[in-house]
């Protein structure tokens, strides 16, 4: 038996080791190392110590690391479709948002305008509502892309910004109003 247990371990467990790595290279291809990086990168670590014990001809610890390392990259490969719908439904959400937002900007500019706001006070709300609509064209070539962590951190910005110029609009229509009344 003892016999039978030490030839199970007599060469290295080159399959074991080539499953693991066809797994994390898929993991890689699903975007693993973005969505999941911690899990990924263990199993990357694993499957180097299964090649460091197979260099030392530890076959035994060589294989725990390789069927560590396939199980770390399957698991990351599942973190990654769990974070990438997460993402996506972010993204989406993010899109939504900001659509709503140049509409409601450029209505906002649009009755500054009819209340006579100078041009001028309108200039950077104007280029806001231009960089906005530029984003957002941009967006819609990254979603196609599947790249939504980009789409969320993008557009964070972007909602911002419009949220900033919105209420400056507002701020310069009610101060005209006001100063037209006096």
């Amino acid at each position: 038996m003892v016999a039978l247990a030490l030839s199970g371990c007599s060469e290295p467990p080159q399959k074991e080791i080539d499953q693991a790595k066809a797994a994390i290279d898929d993991a890689k291809a699903a975007g693993a190392d973005g969505y999941a990086a911690d899990e990924y990168n263990a199993a990357v670590s694993a499957l180097q110590k299964a090649h460091d014990a197979v260099d030392q001809r530890d076959y035994r610890e060589a294989l725990n690391f390789a069927i560590d390392a396939r199980q770390r990259a399957s698991e990351a490969a599942r973190q990654t479709a769990v974070a990438k719908a997460l993402s996506k439904t972010a993204a989406e959400k993010l899109v939504t948002d900001c659509s709503a937002r140049v509409t409601q900007l450029d209505t906002g500019i649009k009755v500054a305008e009819g209340a006579r706001v100078p041009p001028r006070d309108l200039r950077t709300a104007r280029t806001t509502l231009a960089d906005a609509k530029s984003a957002l064209q941009e967006t819609r070539k990254s979603m196609d892309a599947g790249n939504y962590a980009e789409v969320v951190t993008s557009l964070t910005e972007v909602r911002r910004k419009l949220d900033g110029a919105i209420l400056a609009v507002d701020t310069l229509r009610q101060r005209q109003q006001h100063h037209r009344r006096s």
